[in-house]
C-alpha cells in the first residue's frame, strides 16, 4: 500500500508539472489574440474565454503541488516540523476550493471575498516559505537533500511571480470588459498590450522555474543517497 501510494503521488507530481507548464503556455499564447485589434471583438472574446478556461489548469496545479511534494518528501523519510503535514493537507483542498469557486462564480460576493483571502494566503505562503528556507539553511536540517530546500524556495518564487502578474493585469482585464460591452477604444487597446507586456517577464520566469523544479526533482543534486547509488554503477 505504501509503495502504491508513493507511485500515485509521484505520478500526480509529474502530471502537476506537465499541466502547469503546458497550461501556462496555452494561456499566454491565447492572450496574444485577445490584445490584437485586427481581430473582431467576437473573436477576441472567444480567445479570452479560451485563455481564462485554460488558466484554471495551472492554478489548480499550484494549489496542489506544495501538498503533493511535501507528502512525497515525507514518504522518502524527510522529517517535517510538528503539524506541518496537517497544515499542508488542509491547505490543498481549501486553496483548491477557492480557486475553482472564483473561476466559476467570478464576480459573486463570495468570490470577491475569496479573492482577498487568496491574495493574503499567497503573501503568507511567500513569507512562510522564505522563513522556512532560511531556517533550514541556517540549521542544516536538510543538508542531505539540498535539492529539496531549493525546490521549496523556488516554489515561493513561483507564488511571487503570480502575485506580480496580477499587479500588471488590471488594464488587460478592463480591456476584456470593454470588449464584452462592444466598445473598446484605441487607448484601451494600447493599455491592454502594455499590461500584458509588463507581465511577460514574470510569465517567462514561471516557465523557467517550473522547468528547473522538474530538473531538481529528477536529478536530485547533492542527494547523498543518489550519489552513493551512482557510485555502485
Amino acid at each position: 500500500m505504501t509503495e502504491f501510494a508513493y507511485d500515485l503521488f509521484l505520478i500526480l507530481h509529474i502530471l502537476g508539472f506537465v499541466y502547469w507548464l503546458g497550461g501556462d503556455v496555452g494561456v499566454f499564447y491565447s492572450s496574444g489574440f485577445v490584445i490584437d485589434p485586427k481581430y473582431s471583438a467576437e473573436t477576441r472574446l472567444v480567445a479570452s474565454k479560451i485563455m481564462m478556461d485554460l488558466d484554471l489548469i495551472p492554478r489548480i496545479c499550484m494549489t496542489l503541488m506544495l501538498t503533493i511534494g511535501g507528502t512525497l518528501a515525507s514518504m522518502q523519510g524527510v522529517d517535517h516540523y510538528p503539524g506541518q503535514m496537517l497544515a499542508l493537507w488542509i491547505l490543498a483542498p481549501a486553496w483548491l476550493f477557492m480557486v475553482v469557486y472564483m473561476h466559476f462564480r467570478h464576480g459573486s460576493p463570495l468570490a470577491k471575498k475569496l479573492g482577498a483571502v487568496d491574495t493574503w494566503l499567497r503573501r503568507i505562503l511567500i513569507g512562510g516559505i522564505a522563513v522556512s528556507v532560511i531556517y533550514t539553511l541556517y540549521t542544516g536540517r536538510l543538508s542531505d537533500t539540498p535539492w529539496l530546500t531549493a525546490k521549496v524556495g523556488l516554489f515561493g518564487i513561483l507564488i511571487l511571480c503570480g502575485v506580480m502578474i496580477r499587479k500588471y493585469l488590471p488594464d488587460y482585464i478592463a480591456g476584456i470588459q470593454a470588449l464584452a460591452k462592444g466598445s473598446i477604444t484605441s487607448e484601451e487597446n494600447i493599455k491592454m498590450a502594455a499590461g500584458l507586456k509588463s507581465a511577460k517577464p514574470w510569465v517567462l520566469t514561471i516557465w523557467g522555474i517550473v522547468f528547473l523544479e522538474a530538473v531538481l526533482g529528477i536529478t536530485k543534486p547533492g542527494n547523498e543517497l543518489t550519489l552513493n547509488f551512482a557510485g555502485l554503477l
